[in-house]
């Protein structure tokens, strides 16, 4: 329960202004280096938004922060940088889905019954799946690869940190 409804008045609309504020903190840190390249930027935008949107309740102005002043723009662009990251999270899986869907579907059953009488045209759809089955494989490849290297760096760190205990 908030503290509004708690005192038995009705929950607050959220004005205009703020709406926009969430917006333009969530647009702005959807344009830094790590987020940028995303195709689906403007879905982050939104679902940052949104999440903005259901937190504003749990807000407290008294909480103390390093200066001792109220901080809403570091609270809420935490809250817009997990949806970022969740949203990151959540369009990984489906594309690892498509990926799978891809390999194990009958392309090439698919292909046959296309291609008909034109040898131009079965050539042409073959040469796009084994495109399609090489890009797949640099994903996949590329994704392990940074996986591998995050795993070694959290490990060198994970070691630094007991030499100084």
């Amino acid at each position: 329960m908030h503290a509004a409804e708690e005192a038995g008045e009705p929950t607050p609309i959220v004005t205009n202004y703020i709406a926009e504020c969430f917006l333009k903190i969530s647009e702005g840190l959807s344009h830094k280096a790590n987020f940028i390249r995303y195709t689906y930027r403007e879905e982050m935008v939104m679902d940052a938004v949104e999440n903005c949107l259901k937190a504003i309740n749990n807000y407290n102005i008294e909480t103390k922060t390093r200066t001792g002043n109220p901080n809403a723009f570091a609270y809420f662009t935490q809250i817009c940088y997990y949806a970022f990251v969740r949203r990151i999270t959540k369009e990984k899986k489906q594309q690892d889905i498509k990926f799978k869907f891809i390999e194990q579907a009958g392309i090439e059953d698919l292909i046959s019954m296309l291609e008909g009488d034109d040898d131009a045209q079965a050539s042409e759809n073959r040469a796009f799946v084994d495109q399609l089955r090489d890009r797949i494989d640099k994903v996949r490849t590329v994704d392990t690869a940074v996986k591998e290297f995050a795993k070694e760096e959290k490990e060198k760190a994970k070691q630094g940190l007991e030499l100084f205990m």
